[in-house]
This record gives C-alpha cells, structure tokens and sequence, in this order.
C-alpha cells in the first residue's frame, strides 16, 4: 500500500521515520510515575505520547530505540501515601529510567492495515524519601535506593488502520511483567510486583502537506493485586495529546499535554484507610525534535520533551523530562 504523506517531499521533512514512533512510545511509556500504592503507577503525565501515535508503516523491518527519562517528584509533608505496607506523611521520589526498545513491523500485503510487535528491557534507579510511624510512636524519616532492571514491558500485536493519506488509527495492547526485583519492606523496588495490562488507541492527522502534526492517545492501565502488600491499584484513564511543527530543516517544535485520572479507588487494608487513594494529574510542556535520515535508508530521530505538571491530588508532583534517540535500517 502506498501512502501518500508517508512519502518524502521536496519541501518538507521525510516522513519515513514515522516507524520509530513505536518504539519511542514504548519507550517512554515503561517508566514508573506518580500514582497508586507508593504514589508511583505505570504512567506520567504527558508522557506517554509520540510522534506519529495512530501510525505503523507499510514498510517492514525492524526499528530501535535507546530513551532516557528523568522524574523527580513529591508529595507535599502534610498529604499521607501508601508505600511498603505503611503510610508515609508526604513522600519524595527521584527516579532515572533508561529503556531500550526493539519493534519490528510485520511485512504485509497492500491494504490499510499494517501490524507490529515490540519488546521494551528498562532500568531503573530510584531514590525514596518517605516519613513513616516509628517502632515508638512519632515520625522518622526513611530513605532507600534501588538500581536494576525495571519490569518488562511488551505488545504481542500494533494493529494500525490508515483512514486516508493523512489519517491513521493505532490499536494496542501493551502488558507489564513483573519480572523485577521486588521487597515488599522497601521504600525503593526495581519492580512493582503486578502485571499491568494496557489497552491504548492513537490517533494522528497531518496538517500541511505532513508538516504539522496533530496526534491523541488514549489508554486504560488494568493492575493486578499486589500479594505481599494486599494492595490493588484502581484503573487510571489517560488521555496525552502532541502537536509538532516541522521544518525542511529536520527541526520540529511544538507542545505535549496529559491528562491522568484514576476512575476506581485503591484496595487493600492500607488503601482504605486513606479513603482509597483515588488520583489525578494535569501537565504541558514543549517539545523538540530533529531528524535526519540518509540515501542508503538509515535514519535517526532525536526528541526532547519537558513536562510540567499541575492540579495534583494523590500523586507525584513534578517537573519531568525526556531525551529520545531512535532509527531503523
């Protein structure tokens, strides 16, 4: 199938990168950020989202993607958080997540269908600050650290429908593993312990002969029940949106905003005690890019992004950033 806007353009940017828009989504969606038991779930605010959501290429072949993510978030001394088990009176938490992802998108016959498959190996470092109820009343304050593998993360299958040239539509389930290390007794784990299943359609419409571009993302992240905390994250509804302008340049600039809002209260003894710990998070911020990409085919893709969030209510609340470097051949 050919399409149209997917082609490069004498005056615009080449668009073939579109492909690597998968794996700097899985990228970017494996760090762990503010919400639910330890004020710390699968997804932060306006982050989630790339260029190119709704797209997955005809052309086949494989693509790589090496992000770096940087969250240093808090809860304010006087607002109670539930980690380890306990309550914490406001809670801090520093945490850099390196991620390498690989997507190869199927080869297909000529249609408006296109599929793809990736596979998303992250590692973590984290620093935790809580204040928790010492063995003789009172309050202390706790630290911990952890450095390891995070959990994997992965979608068997990225179906993608091109509604027209300038269109397209993306559908995906992508699913946590607990494969991390994890102690229930820590302030700081690689891992959270549960499976997390995320069912995600993205949306994408190029303005300007392909120059503009306008993309949505939805998601619903689905937790299982912690066994050695007996705690149940609720389900958290997210919406991120992007808009990025490119230039004949390979420069792109624009903006990046989310919204994050859990629908369910938290379970668990510890959860009901905080009237279950039921979330939300706004943020925006600027976004830039370069791309460029060579005769032979190879290409590389470059992304910054900075997030600030707002109208925080039992989660982390933070400023963060990422720096994404992607290609294929």
């Amino acid at each position: 199938m050919t399409i149209p806007v997917l082609k490069p353009r004498r005056h615009t940017r080449r668009h073939t990168p579109l492909a690597v828009a998968l794996t700097l989504l899985a990228a970017l969606a494996a760090v762990p950020a503010g919400a639910t038991e330890g004020a710390m779930g699968r997804s932060i605010t306006g982050m989630q989202i790339t260029s190119y959501a709704g797209v997955i290429p005809p052309e086949p072949g494989m693509q790589w993607s090496l992000s770096y993510i940087h969250y240093d978030g808090k809860i304010s001394g006087n607002r109670q958080a539930p980690i380890a088990g306990q309550i914490s009176l406001g809670l801090e938490a520093d945490v850099s997540l390196t991620a390498a992802t690989g997507v190869y998108v199927w080869p297909t016959q000529a249609g408006k269908w296109n599929f793809a498959s990736m596979l998303t190996v992250p590692y973590v470092t984290a620093d935790v600050t809580a204040n928790l109820t010492g063995p003789l009343g009172g309050r202390r304050q706790v630290k911990d650290s952890a450095s390891n593998l995070f959990d994997v993360y992965f979608a068997p299958v990225i179906a993608g429908y091109h509604i027209d040239p300038v269109q397209h539509v993306s559908f995906g389930v992508y699913v946590y593993a607990p494969t991390a290390k994890y102690d229930p007794s820590r302030l700081a784990n690689p891992g959270m312990n549960v499976w997390t299943v995320s069912p995600s359609v993205g949306y994408t419409h190029l303005f300007q002969k392909g120059t503009l571009e306008f993309s949505v993302l939805g998601a619903l992240d689905w937790y299982g029940r912690n066994d050695d905390t007996d705690y149940k994250n609720g389900v958290v509804a997210r919406t991120d949106v992007l808009l990025v302008k490119r230039t004949p340049s390979g420069w792109g600039f624009g903006a990046a905003g989310g919204w994050i809002q859990q629908l369910q209260d938290d379970e668990g003894d510890t959860a009901d005690r905080l009237n279950g710990f039921k979330g939300r998070a706004f943020g925006l911020g600027p976004v830039l890019t370069y791309g460029k990409k060579w005769s032979g085919g190879e290409h590389v893709d470059v992304s910054f992004r900075y997030i600030g969030e707002f109208s925080v209510k039992n989660r982390f609340e933070g400023d963060p950033w990422s720096l994404s470097i992607s290609g294929g051949f």
